[in-house]
Order: structure tokens, then sequence, then C-alpha cells
């Protein structure tokens, strides 16, 4: 089996095509049957949850699904169908009050943290710009010379909860009236890219971004101050359209695993295995710094996090699960 995961890091067909279809889902109707989770849209969870389907597919005879989405279209799909059955990288700073009322309402249960100590995200700048310019590390220095940083603000992507909580920023600060403009991402893929093209050519950049992530591993940055950290403030900054929004920097980020009820209640065993499921920031950006440099798929990083980590996950898994992954990799 060991040659197996090899070969499945190389290709992802032996183990997440053909054997996963014969295995997985054969004995799905018997054990787990199908469960369903959001797949937000950025590195790190992709492999998160890539990890998890193995692990449950293998351990649990699940038949897993990831389910494109983003921290806003989660949520909302939830409130109105209560699927997906499981949301995790759930970075609660960025999900407002949608999310909370859903747990009051009985809608979804945190059961975990997805990332120990969790996730940072924030207004960042080139190091090497931070150096040319001491100012620049302030939002004060930031809009007195905009000119330093490009006169551009790279804004989230439309969808992503920081794109709200960016929003009603930009509108505290008045930040346009610098002569800053806001320009807002199609895309993670287009604001990491433009990160990485402003480090190629040593240009300017300022903008949101958050870890772990590869960007983050790959380029030095200086986070802007923005501010002290105000619990109100930022918990009115996360709902969109607020009115009146004030000046506060961004706290660090609880990152969690979030259930429906009726998963909890149907699948305990497997709500189980996601209540402890936790991986050290550190650890997933280790992850994200192998799969960029061997460009490998989600999939393959976790293979490979399976082939690393034994030590790790098997600590998630239930004693039954533990001895079918053993019997699964050891052949």
């Amino acid at each position: 089996m060991r040659k197996t995961l090899l070969l499945a890091a190389a290709g992802m067909t032996a183990m997440f095509g053909g054997f996963v279809a014969q295995t997985g889902t054969a004995r799905a109707a018997e054990q787990c049957g199908d469960v369903s989770i959001a797949q937000m849209n950025w590195a790190a969870a992709e492999v998160t949850t890539n990890i998890a389907k193995f692990l449950l597919d293998q351990g649990y005879g699940c038949n897993t699904t990831l389910v494109k989405s983003d921290t806003i279209p989660a949520i909302t799909s939830i409130a109105e169908n209560g699927r997906p059955d499981v949301v995790t990288n759930l970075w609660l700073n960025s999900a407002g009050d949608a999310y909370l009322n859903l747990e009051k309402e009985g809608k979804i249960k945190r059961v975990a943290k997805t990332l120990v100590p969790g996730g940072v995200e924030g207004w960042w700048i080139p190091t090497y710009l931070a150096k040319e310019h001491p100012e620049l590390t302030t939002i004060e220095g930031v809009m007195a010379h905009p000119e330093w940083v490009g006169d551009r603000f790279n804004n989230c992507p439309d969808g992503w909860g920081c794109r709200v909580v960016s929003d009603n920023l930009v509108k505290a600060l008045n930040l346009e009236s610098s002569g800053i403009k806001v320009f807002n991402h199609g895309s993670g893929q287009t604001l990491a890219s433009s990160i990485a093209s402003a480090y190629a050519d040593k240009k300017p950049w300022f903008g949101y971004y958050f870890g772990p992530t590869v960007i983050m591993g790959n380029y030095d940055m200086t986070r802007v101050k923005l501010g002290a950290y105000d619990e109100a403030k930022f918990a009115k900054l996360q709902n969109k359209d607020t009115p009146n929004p004030q000046v506060s920097d961004f706290p660090a980020a609880p990152v969690l695993t979030a259930l429906t009820p009726a998963f909890e209640k149907d699948h305990p065993a497997e709500a189980e295995f996601f209540s402890k499921m936790s991986l050290k920031t550190a650890t997933l950006s280790g992850l994200l710094a192998w799969q960029d440099k061997n460009k490998a798929s989600a999939e393959q990083t976790a293979v490979y996090f399976i082939q690393t980590y034994p030590d790790t996950w098997k600590t998630w898994l239930s004693e039954d699960a533990q001895k079918k992954l053993s019997k699964l990799i050891n052949k």
C-alpha cells in the first residue's frame, strides 16, 4: 500500500480514482453513507477537506462529496437547505452575524478548531517596501503616500468574508479620498498572483491577505497597522453595508469546523472524527509549501500528509477506523 500511496502522489488515479470507487462507495450504504463538506476556494481549505475525504472514505466507509463554496454561500446554503453537512476552514472573524445567528437558531454547531492557534489576516505590504518606507507600516502612512503603494488597494474577491470587512474598512477610513483606488479581484488566484508579480519586480503592493497560505510562506510580508482591535467595532465590520462603520484592526482569527445537528445525530462516529481533526497552522503551511514546490494537487497533498504525519491523523480516528487505515497502508 505504501507503493500505492506513492503512485497516487504522482498520478492520483490508483487511490482517489478506482480504489475509492470500489471500496469507499461500496461500503458507504452499510456504514457511513453520504457526507457533504463545503470546500472553500483557497488552497489551505482544499487540502484540509481532501484529507478529511480520504480518511472518511477509507476509514469510515463514507461516500464523501466536496462541495465547492465560499464562506458566505456555504452559510447561506445551510440556513436555507441544511446542507452541506460540514463546514471546515470557517474563518469566524469573516462570517459575521450570519454564522452566529445560525448557531443561535440551532442550525449549526462548532465542534473543533480547524487550525491551532488559528489564522492570520490583515492588510499588508511587501517587507522590501516597509524597509524602504517605514512610514507605510501604518495606515496613516499609506494614506499620506499613496504613490508608494502604487495608488491601489488589492481587495478580496466577492463571496469571501474578508470582502465584507475590507469594504467596510475602506468606507470607515475614507481610503479612496487619499487617492488610493480599490481593485476588487475576481478570484483568489488573481489576488495571490498580484503579490507574486509585485515581488518578482520589487514593485509596490498593498492589500488584504491571510495565512496559512503558500503566498505568506513564500513571500516576506509586513502587516499594515490599522489601529487597535475593538471587538464591538469589528463585529459590525463583519456585516455587509453596516451603517457608520468604525475602524478596527483584524484580530487573531479562529478557524472552525462546524456541523449541522442532523449530521451530528445521524453520524456520531464521523462527528467525533471532525471534533478531533485539527492541524497546527505551521503544519499546514508546510503542506502548502510542499504542494507549491511539487506542483501538486490538493488530493496529492492529502496523500503526502497521510504518508508523512501518521502520528497526527491517527489521533483523530476511531479504533475501528484506525484498524482499517492501518490495513490499507500496510498492504
